[in-house]
């Protein structure tokens, strides 16, 4: 039985098409269908079968496909003894986080690790909650929220690791009647005019929950992503939004004030896969986010 067979039905696995595993490991479809083929004549079983324009895997590849998460947890289990008996937590180490999040950490796990021997190779994604899971195929570490769970939509199966509770505060222009107050409450806020993020989005849920505790729907006139725009609408505006605590900036015509009375929360969490996840150098680098996230939280007066 050949570990590239297993690796390649894994791969299929999680990325769901021939196409886009060959996207993946850099090699053409029909590559990667000529060693399918390979391993079926091998094992002498068929792994896939058709599957509207595409393939999915039969039993018995869907049974390998998981003994290959088994395999690839075992070896790097043997690689993370080695690496500790030679105590040199070396290698590149790929970290994936939302642009939020990122501004936070990336800085001080380049400054913490810098010299350690690990190489951060770093990326931000902007993305819908359940769809951070997917990441784990090409990156070591992704960082992703979720307002309703430390683990977020889409993870089964893979580690979850808890980072951080950050807290979603109503944003404001220093001028708003609303700034007045120390913190705010769905009654205080169901009446103004806001800017979202589009459906789908952790932040949105903040908005979801004060309509849900007012029974009002919300005037929500705009539906944006970056949140460096919304700041900047919300501060020339009397429009409200909710914005993370650690990293919306005050002090500049726009002012935060803690939502009472629904869950504001997000539940920030580092999501691996097992193998992955078994690494001394991505459990290095995991203990440097985790420190990062949670000194950032203490500089809030958030308790951790």
């Amino acid at each position: 039985m050949d570990v590239r067979h297993l690796d390649l039905l894994r791969e299929l696995a999680d990325r769901g098409s021939i196409s886009a595993v060959a996207a993946a490991t850099h090699r053409t479809p029909s590559a990667v269908s000529q060693q399918l083929r390979t391993a079926q004549r091998e094992l002498g079983t068929a792994l896939v079968e058709p599957h509207g324009r595409g393939v999915r895997l039969t039993d018995a590849g869907r049974l390998l496909a998981e003994g290959a998460v088994e395999v690839a947890t075992a070896l790097a289990d043997v690689q993370a003894r080695w690496e500790a008996f030679r105590d040199v937590p070396a290698g590149t180490v790929s970290v994936a986080a939302l642009p939020s999040a990122a501004s936070y950490l990336f800085p001080a796990l380049e400054r913490d690790l810098a010299g350690s021997g690990v190489e951060l190779r770093l990326t931000d994604l902007d993305l819908a909650e359940a769809q951070y899971g997917a990441m784990t195929a090409d990156h070591d570490v992704v960082v992703a929220h979720s307002m309703t769970s430390v683990r977020p939509p889409g993870t089964d199966g893979l580690v979850v690791v808890p980072v951080v509770d950050e807290p979603l505060d109503v944003a404001m222009a220093a001028h708003h009647p609303l700034a007045a107050r120390s913190t705010v409450s769905p009654a205080d806020v169901v009446d103004a005019a806001w800017v979202g993020v589009p459906r789908g989005f952790p932040f949105d849920t903040v908005l979801q929950n004060v309509e849900q505790a007012t029974g009002v729907r919300l005037d929500v006139r705009q539906r944006l992503l970056d949140n460096r725009l919304v700041e900047a609408l919300v501060a020339s505006s009397l429009r409200l939004a909710a914005l993370p605590r650690f990293t919306t900036p005050v002090g500049e015509g726009l002012v935060l004030r803690p939502l009472t009375g629904v869950p504001a929360v997000r539940h920030l969490a580092a999501v691996m896969r097992p193998d992955r996840a078994r690494r001394r150098a991505v459990r290095h680098v995991l203990d440097a986010l985790v420190e990062a996230a949670r000194s950032t939280a203490r500089r809030h007066d958030v308790v951790v």
